[in-house]
């Protein structure tokens, strides 16, 4: 359909950032000089790490809820209220 426009691409260059070869587009720094961090990032550090240090600790301290130690106490419980020693 020769007739047809595509408006949605509006026709302008390059719809995607172009590749540079260089790690996440930044370029390496002349010897001796340190990255500067983003205001971002550590921001970021807190949040992810902070986030699985927390679940971490919430899954070792989680209540036993399997089926198996339910059905353990209650069996020591009916034993010792019939008087026979588990």
């Amino acid at each position: 359909m020769p007739g047809c426009k595509r408006y949605a691409s509006h026709g302008h260059g390059p719809h995607y950032n172009e590749p540079t070869g260089y790690f996440l587009s930044e370029k390496p720094l002349p010897a001796g000089q340190k990255r500067k961090k983003e205001s971002w990032e550590n921001v970021w550090y807190v949040g992810m790490y902070g986030s699985m240090a927390v679940a971490a600790v919430l899954l070792y301290y989680k209540p036993d809820t399997s089926i198996k130690s339910w059905a353990l106490e209650e069996a020591k419980a009916r034993m010792e209220a019939r008087g026979e020693k588990p």
